[in-house]
């Protein structure tokens, strides 16, 4: 009874707190975070993907209305637009390549990457960074390609929307209230599309979106008053060490 009682409800909730934090702090949908705890605890990654998508919409609502002062609508609805179809592109990838947990594992590794060189790009190419611009084209387009990796990865693009709007110079707390606010929206087709296949566990997933949404407040409020190189260094540092625990594991078992 322990046994169960720890691996539906207190295992699951610990990981929605540490999650959630992370999410509010750092303006991702918090799958960066969740997806490689769950799967550490001995979930399938594609059952991990489906309870992080079910997660996502209200813990990301929770940090969004906290930051509401740092939200851009404008550019919020063109990430919404490419970022819907990049989900379900990338959802129904994910489906198809669930079999293999190395290679879901690697196309973790791969997003996170991708994250971490979207928010360093103006330290790395600082001469093409000061080129860009968030054009609603860019925005849109950015949105559906990250949306598309995202999706592979079991989320909805949050932990690479606040690195896409950080390549087009979008100061950084804005760019997390706003990739908050668009992934709410992201994120809902994909909870359709999981519960469509079958892959949402109801149980854990309230347990995980019970610890997202007390964490996400946290983070929210911490966030809003840390230093922006703060939220850089530690975004990049959370992101990469949790993608290579996720290879690890499959590479392992």
């Amino acid at each position: 009874m322990q046994t169960i009682l720890l691996s539906l409800l207190i295992f699951p909730f610990t990981i929605g707190l540490a999650s959630g934090i992370g999410s509010g702090f750092f303006g991702i949908g918090g799958g960066s975070i969740r997806i490689p705890l769950l799967n550490l605890i001995g979930y399938p990654l594609i059952v991990a993907f489906g309870i992080n998508m079910f997660t996502i919409p209200v813990s990301c609502s929770i940090g969004a209305y906290t930051q509401r002062e740092n939200v851009d609508v404008r550019i919020g609805k063109y990430m919404i637009a490419g970022g819907v179809i990049g989900t379900i592109i990338g959802t129904v990838i994910a489906f198809l390549l669930s079999a293999s947990a190395l290679v879901l594992a690697l196309l973790f590794i791969m997003a996170s990457i991708l994250s971490v060189i979207g928010m360093n790009l103006k330290y790395i190419t600082p001469n093409l960074s000061q080129k860009l611009s968030p054009s609603p084209q860019a925005i849109a387009g950015g949105a559906l390609a990250v949306n598309i990796i995202g999706g592979m990865k079991g989320g909805s693009g949050g932990s690479l929307f606040s690195p896409l709007l950080k390549s087009f110079n979008v100061e950084i707390h804005r760019a997390i209230a706003t990739s908050l606010f668009a992934v709410i929206f992201t994120s809902l087709i994909g909870v359709i599309l999981y519960w469509s296949n079958g892959q949402l566990l109801i149980v854990e997933g309230l347990a995980v979106l019970a610890g997202s949404i007390i964490g996400t407040r946290i983070g929210s409020k911490i966030s809003m008053k840390a230093k922006s190189k703060s939220l850089e260094i530690g975004l990049s540092l959370v992101v990469i060490v949790l993608a290579f625990i996720t290879l690890l594991k499959a590479l392992i078992v």
